[in-house]
């Protein structure tokens, strides 16, 4: 049975559980499934490797972070068939998050809304989980860890909190994201701003700078941005990357616009909306990204991808990687090689 067929008898089944519910009962079910042998079931996609930050790539389309927090869940979802994967956001001490429920599907506009609020069990249990993975172990792939900070730092002192995790996170990553534009942190996207990001940035770089001595090896940092930028703002931001010399952006997160859902049930739940209705907002993002960047900072382009198409018009917007996650959700696991297919070299 094909692995598209295989989901469309799953989804229904899974779409009648609340969606924090079916996520919490997937990954596990995932997890045993590669362990007895079943990964072996799945197509993956063909190789086609790029080189991005410095790093190959086996092929260009990722598991963005969200997906699995923890990091917990690593060997399994590289059994899917992904170029790189990405865990996190984790923060330095493990917190609840925001109350339940947090998590909402809006199928009619293949879409979701949450407010997860970075619920992890700390920096310390997450890298307890990277040591513990094959994945890491031999090596076996793009491994990618999200950062950020945790709810009850004050956000003058968001840099702290980065800065701890980075520290931690470094020997172990690929590459390291900064994510300053979750929506469900209050006040973290203050630290898109021009003075807080150009702080932020350059302590970053600075530590960066710093673990390379110490541990002989560079780990590219990339800085995660939101959807709800005008064009001066996107400049800003560009500027910012070229100036500190961030080594990648990945555009983007969830949108707090509710343009494209009004009227639907959970439309008006608080947190960031994301799947298709995020598409051309991210797009947008990514085409100004490049127009001031050029070919000096790779953007990987993540929101809203359901179709190959979808991720073809993702690289023409400028993106020279992607990354998905709720067009998993709606699509299964079949998007990876219908993506990387469409967008093959």
């Amino acid at each position: 049975m094909s692995t598209k067929l295989l989901y469309a008898f799953a989804r229904p089944f899974l779409f009648s559980m609340d969606a924090e519910s079916a996520h919490h009962l997937t990954l596990p079910l995932l997890k045993n499934a590669v362990a007895l042998g079943m990964g072996n079931l799945i197509t993956r996609p063909s190789s086609d490797p790029r080189t991005v930050m410095g790093i190959t790539f086996p092929n260009p389309i990722g598991l963005a972070a969200g997906l699995d927090k923890d990091g917990a869940y690593i060997d399994a979802l590289a059994a899917l068939g992904f170029g790189s994967i990405e865990i996190g956001t984790v923060t330095p001490r493990a917190q609840a998050g925001n109350p339940k429920p947090r998590m909402f599907r809006l199928p009619q506009a293949q879409a979701i809304i949450n407010r997860m609020g970075f619920n992890n069990g700390g920096v310390d249990a997450f890298i307890s989980n990277v040591q513990d993975s094959r994945f890491y172990q031999d090596k076996l792939g793009v491994l990618g860890l999200n950062i950020g900070k945790n709810a009850d730092t004050p956000i003058e002192r968001a840099a702290d909190d980065y800065l701890h995790c980075l520290e931690k996170v470094y020997p172990y990553a690929s590459y390291v994201t900064v994510n300053i534009s979750s929506p469900n942190t209050k006040n973290l996207r203050q630290l898109q701003g021009a003075n807080e990001l150009d702080d932020l940035l350059a302590k970053l770089k600075d530590a960066q700078q710093r673990l390379s001595d110490k541990h002989k090896r560079y780990v590219p940092l990339a800085l995660k941005i939101a959807p709800d930028m005008d064009a001066e703002q996107i400049k800003m931001i560009a500027d910012n990357l070229l100036q500190h010399k961030i080594d990648a952006v990945i555009a983007t997160n969830t949108t707090l616009s509710r343009d494209a859902v009004a009227g639907l049930n959970h439309a008006a739940e608080a947190g960031g909306l994301s799947g298709a209705p995020v598409f051309e907002l991210s797009n947008a993002v990514i085409r100004g990204l490049k127009a001031e960047l050029g070919d000096a900072i790779p953007i990987i382009g993540v929101g809203g991808i359901l179709s190959g198409s979808d991720a073809k018009a993702k690289i023409a917007a400028g993106a020279e990687l992607v990354q998905i996650y709720s067009g998993l959700i709606y699509q299964g696991p079949a998007l990876i090689r219908e993506c990387a297919e469409a967008i093959k070299h």
